[in-house]
């Protein structure tokens, strides 16, 4: 990073979101799924010059629920600060979004060992006395 400038825009492109999958050991989509998924989200993303090197993106219901689906540093900016930067951004992106009377609830499923990065931000662990555990299941094609 080394003195360079950070730009934070609203956009990436698909081969862009899934080289940073890639360069974390996430699994990566065919470009037109992951194109939709991005077209259907809040994306931030930060750039080095030209390149993406960390983001993040929100979908939302449009009423109450918002799921923060990706946060993702690349390996050689990770532990400055970046991932903060996107974090802080989503969060002010979704109080935007508060109506008076409003409430949102907003979700996340946390990498692994990552909880503690999420509760600076205001995230509770579950399961706890009031909620159960998160759940999820991958489907796919067999053709």
């Amino acid at each position: 990073m080394g003195g360079t400038v950070m730009n934070v825009t609203n956009e990436m492109a698909a081969e862009e979101y899934l080289g940073l999958r890639k360069a974390v050991g996430w699994s990566i989509f065919p470009v037109e799924e992951a194109q939709a998924g991005l077209d259907n989200s809040y994306v931030v993303c930060i750039r080095d010059e030209d390149r993406a090197v960390a983001m993040g993106r929100i979908i939302w219901d449009h009423g109450y629920s918002v799921l923060i689906a990706d946060i993702i540093v690349a390996p050689n900016y990770q532990g400055c600060g970046l991932g903060r930067m996107v974090m802080e951004n989503i969060m002010d992106h979704i109080r935007s979004l508060l109506k008076p009377g409003y409430r949102i609830m907003v979700s996340l499923l946390a990498a692994q060992n990552k909880e503690e990065f999420y509760k600076k931000f205001g995230f509770i662990d579950r399961p706890n006395e009031n909620f159960g555990c998160g759940m999820h299941q991958w489907l796919e094609s067999h053709e």
